[in-house]
């Protein structure tokens, strides 16, 4: 333990990346079509009719890319795996090429010295199981038991960190019930189902696991501490109807075996009532719990906001990034102490936590984002006030670590430490990339000064 800072020395310093975000080169040596890729080339999904067919080329300059990690002292890096890389139809014939890239890539990370954190699912369903029904199929939770097995036999032996499901919230809010993200459906009769059946999935994935290794698992959601905007009854409500629908929709099941009450008073008649013996199967005894962290919510009753009854009110006192999230650092600590209360003394990462902001043409020499460095600043802050306050934080994973593609707002965002000239690849660390550098060199110790 460093007395100074409160992190200790095996504390993870490291920043994440997602598959279809960075990879580019998405049908490359025999991958499979993922439902981003088909969602991307849909006129009109997303900004600009952006696509992730080139992103970062980090399938071609992964070298570099760890170099870079290297060259900033991460210790660990969190990455995703295509599924249809390694299974082009979803289940059965295995490509070896794809599986190869993997094993070059963890191969590369560990020669660095980096841990690797090896995410299963980060939203790219292939495209052939989509048109099966995707996450609506309930034969989906043994699809995915079945390439998270091909992953754990192949790489089991030099992963130690594995990660099921990221943000099966964003799956299914996006992708099922209001249509703004792949696979493009608004249906609240499809949303419920969906969630369930990436929960068995999860499930069925932990057991695979445990039968073929025994190291680490978990769980990545993101979570979103909520606020009344004042003391009133309906307010009062409408907060825990949000709180319901954000961050206990995931976690009650995984954790306490059931779903919170508010969500058939959500969901109304869309609300399916799910076999006991399914709750059995989603709480598997968990080895960590990855959180990702990026804004909080204040809220207020609003019968006209569909499905909640609820709606944010808007700090304008506050900064916000491009996206027009609130920068509010306490959330982060709040949001890991009621985790840890409320679910008990799991460890924890921080799996993703960063900000888009404006970033000006890059010139010759670093790129200044003083938004972004503060941002990253003072969560980091908070991540060590929550270590203070008993939260057992065992690592935190800067989100990102490159510019890439930000899913349906293609390039107009850009949330990395390292800038990415995409008409070149160039890469260029910002300020904010250094600062990083400075506080992992350090321990922490840099986060005192202002």
């Amino acid at each position: 333990m460093n007395a100074t800072t409160g992190f200790p020395a095996d504390f993870l310093w490291g920043a994440a990346t997602s598959a279809y975000q960075v990879e580019g080169s998405p049908l490359a040596d025999g991958a499979g079509a993922s439902i981003w890729h088909e969602f991307s080339h849909t006129p009109g999904r997303t900004r600009d009719g952006d696509t992730g067919d080139v992103a970062c080329d980090h399938y071609q300059r992964y070298r570099e890319d760890i170099a870079l990690m290297r060259e900033l002292g991460l210790n660990a890096y969190r990455f995703s795996v295509g599924w249809g890389r390694v299974l082009p139809e979803g289940r059965g014939r295995v490509n070896p090429a794809g599986l190869d890239f993997y094993r070059r890539l963890v191969d590369a990370v560990l020669e660095r010295g980096i841990q690797p954190m090896v995410t299963l699912y980060h939203w790219d369903l292939p495209a052939s199981l989509d048109r099966l029904g995707g996450w609506l199929n309930p034969d989906s939770a043994d699809w995915f038991a079945d390439y998270a097995r091909v992953l754990f036999r192949a790489l089991g032996d030099r992963v130690t960190l594995w990660v099921t499901l990221n943000e099966p919230w964003v799956v299914v809010d996006g992708g099922y019930l209001h249509g703004s993200l792949a696979p493009g459906q608004r249906n609240p009769f499809a949303a419920p189902v969906a969630a369930h059946n990436l929960l068995r999935a999860h499930g069925r994935a932990v057991q695979a696991y445990r039968a073929e290794s025994r190291h680490r698992i978990g769980l990545v959601v993101n979570l979103e501490p909520k606020y009344p905007a004042s003391e009133t009854a309906e307010d009062l409500d409408a907060t825990m109807r949000a709180d319901a629908y954000w961050n206990r929709f995931y976690l009650d099941p995984v954790f306490l075996g059931g779903y919170p009450p508010e969500l058939p008073e959500i969901f109304g008649a869309a609300w399916p009532t799910f076999p006991e013996a399914d709750f059995g199967l989603i709480k598997q005894p968990l080895d960590f719990l990855g959180i990702n962290y990026y804004s909080r919510q204040v809220v207020r009753h609003d019968p006209a906001a569909w499905p909640l009854a609820a709606a944010r009110v808007r700090q304008p006192q506050q900064t916000h990034t491009g996206l027009d999230w609130e920068v509010y650092p306490p959330g982060l600590t709040d949001i890991l102490e009621w985790v840890a209360g409320r679910y008990g003394p799991l460890p924890l990462y921080v799996t993703e936590n960063g900000s888009a902001f404006y970033d000006p043409p890059r010139t010759e020499g670093e790129i200044a984002d003083p938004l972004r460095r503060a941002y990253l600043r003072d969560h980091l802050r908070a991540v060590l006030e929550a270590r203070r306050k008993g939260v057992d934080v065992r690592g935190y994973f800067a989100w990102s670590l490159l510019d890439n593609f930000e899913w349906a707002h293609g390039y107009s965002q850009r949330f990395g430490l390292v800038h990415v000239d995409y008409a070149t690849q160039r890469r260029t660390p910002k300020a904010s990339a250094r600062f990083y550098a400075q506080v992992i060199r350090g321990g922490g110790a840099a986060l005192g000064a202002d």
